[in-house]
């Protein structure tokens, strides 16, 4: 296939093509927990056996993304990014037609979950090649596909469902990913990793070349032996912990505490959260850039910010409140949430090396939607025991804390020496 021609504008359609493939990649996700008491009723499943299904989901994505990296990093990025659209929008369209808990779990947890598993690491790779010099505006820009996914998914897909069925909402969204897919196909180039040549001209350069496809374990030892990536890691793990148990539960609680329809909590569950998110993003992404001037350790000081203070709208969300004060809460933690959004690939791709970088992606997003995969579950099995998911906000609330206290030392103590390392060793290639 002939490759697009590249023009000064380019990279921008890259950041479109790739803003609608993330957008449907989370919409797809999001797609589920909207539908989910009404998958509930259907199938006369308990919340408990709901949660399984999304934490499976996680856990098949923690297991697959590795994989993805690794694609990503030996093989065709623009091929790895357009078959996991395809994938996961087909397997979005047969969820529509699942009949039986066993039939959910294989759809959303093997085939929705692995597929989805794909895009994150070439898509942020891919993103990182064409945009050098704008890398940080467009990845918050690009992560306002995320925000828009989930408040379009959680209306739309609640209205369907509301009006023809729930099973609908999976082939609507399904469809137009295919189509999107078969869009990427003729219109996404592939943009090959640049590797440098030896500096020193004793160096076989068919070796250098060699060195440079990395091996599959080669992002887990950078990422687990750089402080740094650690701890942008085990922060990370904490964010999805908390944000997969909001998505997945929230619209319910709205629906079985304020008794509000499917597509009112679908709606109101991620537009305020979601819309003050996508303000949060674009300011972080701008305050990273120019903060980033001066020391690039303030890029994780803003995502420790992010933490600490959306935190305190964690632990206001439950208890008895009007819904009034519950809306502002949900505004109020999405745009401190989005502050962590803005940095993480900026902060990651600071300290390891450029030729890892879907690898080491993947494995943040392994570790993270691992442990974040917990999330549903557990807090299913406290709503079943307590009734409610009130007392479940203070928890998520205290991750938080943690997580941005430990945030906020790393970017103190490791962050410096780790990126002047990575830009050393490249130095030496």
């Amino acid at each position: 296939m002939k490759p697009v021609k590249e023009g000064k504008f380019y990279k921008w359609e890259v950041l479109i093509l790739l803003w609608m493939g993330y957008l449907l990649n989370q919409a797809d996700r999001q797609v589920f927990n909207t539908v989910l008491p009404a998958i509930r009723d259907a199938l006369s499943l308990t919340d408990t056996s709901v949660g399984l299904i999304a934490t499976l989901f996680n856990l098949a994505f923690a297991v697959f993304v590795p994989i993805g990296g690794w694609m990503g990093d030996r093989f065709s990025r623009k091929w790895v990014v357009t078959i996991s659209v395809l994938l996961f929008s087909v397997a979005t369209m047969f969820t529509g037609m699942a009949g039986t808990f066993l039939m959910l779990v294989v759809l959303r947890s093997i085939a929705t979950g692995g597929g989805e598993a794909l895009f994150g690491p070439s898509n942020y790779s891919i993103l990182a090649q064409y945009h050098t010099d704008t890398r940080a505006r467009a990845m918050s820009i690009h992560q306002t596909a995320y925000y828009i996914g989930v408040i379009l998914a959680g209306w739309l897909a609640g209205l369907i469902a509301d009006k023809i069925g729930w099973e609908y909402s999976f082939l609507v969204f399904g469809g137009f990913g295919l189509i999107w897919g078969v869009l990427m196909i003729f219109r996404l180039n592939n943009k090959p990793v640049e590797t440098a040549a030896p500096s020193d001209p004793s160096v076989n350069s068919s070796e250098v070349e060699k060195s440079a496809k990395p091996g599959f374990l080669d992002g887990f030892k950078a990422v687990f032996t750089t402080p740094t990536a650690l701890t942008l890691t085990l922060g990370f793990s904490g964010l999805i912990f908390v944000i997969t148990g909001y998505m997945t539960w929230v619209p319910a609680y709205l629906q079985e505490e304020f008794g509000q329809t499917q597509a009112q909590a679908g709606f109101n569950s991620m537009f305020w959260t979601y819309v003050a998110a996508f303000v949060g993003v674009l300011l972080a992404g701008s305050l990273s850039d120019k903060f980033a001037v001066k020391d690039n350790k303030y890029r994780m000081w803003l995502q420790a910010l992010g933490l600490l203070l959306g935190a305190v709208f964690l632990f206001f969300m439950g208890g008895d409140r009007s819904l009034t004060i519950v809306y502002i809460c949900f505004a109020g933690w999405g745009f401190f949430r989005a502050f962590f959004d803005a940095n993480t690939y900026a902060v990651l791709y600071d300290v390891t090396p450029p030729r890892l970088h879907a690898s080491c992606a993947s494995v943040m997003g392994m570790t993270g939607f691992a442990i974040g995969s917990l999330a549903p579950l557990i807090l299913g099995a406290l709503k079943q025991s307590l009734g409610s998911l009130s007392t479940t906000f203070t928890i998520l609330a205290v991750i938080w804390v943690v997580c941005g206290v430990m945030m906020f030392l790393a970017a103190n103590v490791f962050y410096k020496h780790d990126r002047e390392r990575v830009r050393q060793n490249s130095k030496e290639i």
